[in-house]
């Protein structure tokens, strides 16, 4: 794959993203912040993607660093989506940490 399909599809995704979260309203940007973090899930398939057609060194760089940031990125999101509910349980109801 040609690096212009890879700028496209950079531009396609930030363009997508950025629609996606300025339709929500103010009111739910933080009881929604940790699920719109799942979609990372969507950056992650996209660097593995580009990790498995690799064909230099500096592409397989780039997409091993993409992966790692969207790993993390979803992996800290469901991190604080369960720390937020736990904090709204009761208290008999609510895990040890």
């Amino acid at each position: 794959m040609t690096a212009l399909f890879w700028v496209g599809l950079l531009a396609v995704c930030a363009v997508s993203g950025y629609a996606v979260l300025r339709a929500v309203p103010p009111l739910l940007h933080t009881p929604l912040m940790s699920g719109m973090n799942a979609l990372s899930g969507i950056a992650m398939i996209g660097a593995m993607a580009a990790l498995s057609d690799a064909d230099s060194v500096g592409v397989e760089i780039a997409a091993g660093i993409a992966l790692a940031l969207a790993t993390a990125n979803a992996v800290g999101g469901f991190a604080i989506t369960d720390r937020m509910l736990r904090m709204f349980a009761r208290r008999s109801e609510r895990k040890p940490s």
